[in-house]
């Protein structure tokens, strides 16, 4: 047991560095080297625990993984809050706009982490939908939401936000941004099956995210 304890200790040691690493330099200008001096192992130990660096990035992803998908679900499980307000708190929970969560998106968005990046889309394209679905079934039976597709519905919103409001995928200007937001609405209210304007309350949540993100970069 305490082999094991400590083994883990190490191992979560190395991914402390490599993301702090990774945070300055990006994970292309990071060598396995820098890790190994920073955190004080040979060679040896740290292949015990990752066969490279991109196993390093796997299991650092992995760890955001849980902390991003774990708020998002905790939140998603939280009866006592509406509904609607339940999608806005987890589409929120990745904006992920405070302390250390905010440099992980700061430092995936650089151009030397473009593959950790789309990593993590990866991890939120496949596990956010399945989390919102089940809000959405509870908004059907409580006859908010007319679809017979709820799952699909998550897919489209999730991909669509996830790529065309990210400023690495699609250069917009504040304008361009200003226009695709109501269309975006528009759409989900489609979607879902709810009266035109009902689901206005969502460009409150882009606008907020964005003056969130805004605040934090000063």
């Amino acid at each position: 047991m305490k082999m094991r304890k400590e083994a883990m200790e190490r191992r979560n040691q190395i991914l402390d560095v490599a993301d702090e690493l990774f945070g300055q330099k990006g994970f292309d200008g990071t060598s396995t080297n820098d890790i190994l001096e920073k955190v004080g192992i040979a060679r040896g130990t740290l292949y015990y625990h990752f066969k490279s660096k991109e196993d390093i990035m796997d299991a650092l992803i992995e760890r955001y993984n849980v902390q991003i998908l774990g708020t998002a679900k905790e939140i998603a499980a939280n009866k006592s809050i509406p509904v609607n307000e339940r999608i806005i708190r987890v589409v929120m929970a990745l904006n992920i706009s405070d302390g250390n969560s905010k440099e992980i998106i700061d430092h995936i968005h650089k151009p030397q982490n473009a593959l950790m990046h789309q990593k993590i889309q990866k991890v939120i394209i496949n596990g956010l939908p399945p989390i919102l679905t089940e809000i959405i079934r509870e908004g059907i039976e409580q006859g908010l939401f007319s679809t017979p597709y709820p799952y699909e519905c998550m897919e489209m919103i999730v991909a669509y936000t996830n790529t065309v409001f990210d400023d690495d995928m699609v250069d917009m200007t504040d304008e361009e941004r200003a226009s695709r937001i109501p269309a975006f609405v528009f759409n989900v209210e489609r979607l879902l099956g709810v009266e035109s304007g009902s689901l206005m309350y969502m460009m409150k949540m882009f606008g907020s995210g964005g003056e969130e993100n805004g605040n934090n970069d000063g």
